[in-house]
């Protein structure tokens, strides 16, 4: 085979699997688990939130006890509300108030999921809180990955207590690049440019990150941490992109939220 023939292939294989990626890219980015909890653990309850273009969703949701915040937690792409409880065990033993949030498309909720409408989805988390009495000063915002960004998004939007990201990109597009180096960047529908709005973010902000993750690289963060040079920040050795459901992860997030407690004054 002759090197123009080659080069040739290699061109084509490259056009169809670019454009296959374009096509269904939010299919890849979006895998949603077919199989989700339908009854909530124990201190927990099932409740309903209401987005602005008309859909139902699920969520679980246990109060705050006496003088404790309330966590918003947004799951990565390929969990659902059964990792959010894990993610979110230590907060729970902590006393903190708790809404694991669903998104469209996913854990039998109707819709399909993308970024505008993740942000509806947040957004129609906030009004529920609102609607149970929990002010957003008394709501600290938690993102896992690609929860980051509409944990990011909430943040920006409303005056909560604080922002965390837990294995938080820069971009979407930074994550698609550097895995897949040869799909422009410029194709890559849902942005999540969470690097851009975390200096317009009015709140404290935490990053954790695994120096081990090689789906959401460390590069991420130190693009959020020049983003946002006051932020706190934990790199945890030896972890890797599941550092939300770690034991470690669990001591250091607990940690900081109680910090909270004492250090914002409002």
């Amino acid at each position: 085979m002759s090197f123009a023939k080659l080069g040739l292939y290699i061109l084509v294989f490259v056009v169809a699997a670019t454009a296959l990626l374009y096509t269904q890219q939010r299919r890849l980015i979006f895998p949603a688990p077919s199989q989700y909890p339908e009854v909530p653990p124990s201190g927990f309850r099932l409740v309903h939130t209401q987005t602005d273009d008309g859909l139902r969703l699920s969520a679980f949701y246990r109060a705050a006890q006496p003088g404790q915040r309330t966590i918003l937690f947004f799951h990565g792409n390929g969990d659902n509300l059964l990792g959010a409880i894990q993610a979110t065990r230590g907060l729970a033993a902590n006393g903190t108030g708790l809404l694991l949030a669903e998104y469209r498309g996913y854990g039998g909720n109707p819709g399909s999921p993308g970024e505008a409408g993740l942000y509806r989805d947040g957004a129609a988390a906030m009004r529920w809180l609102a609607t149970e009495g929990i002010a957003a000063r008394d709501v600290i915002v938690v993102g896992n990955s690609i929860g980051s960004g509409p944990a990011t998004e909430m943040a920006l939007r409303h005056d909560v207590a604080a922002l965390m990201l837990v294995s938080g990109f820069s971009s979407l597009p930074d994550v698609v690049g550097e895995a897949m180096s040869f799909v422009p960047r410029t194709l890559v529908r849902d942005r999540f440019d969470n690097a851009s709005k975390l200096p317009r973010v009015k709140v404290p902000v935490f990053l954790m990150h695994g120096d081990a993750d090689t789906l959401v690289t460390p590069a991420n963060l130190a693009r959020l941490q020049k983003a946002r040079p006051d932020a706190t920040v934990a790199l945890v050795a030896g972890a890797g992109h599941e550092l939300a459901y770690s034991a470690a992860a669990q001591a250091i997030l607990v940690d900081w939220v109680n910090g909270l407690a004492s250090d914002i004054v409002r």
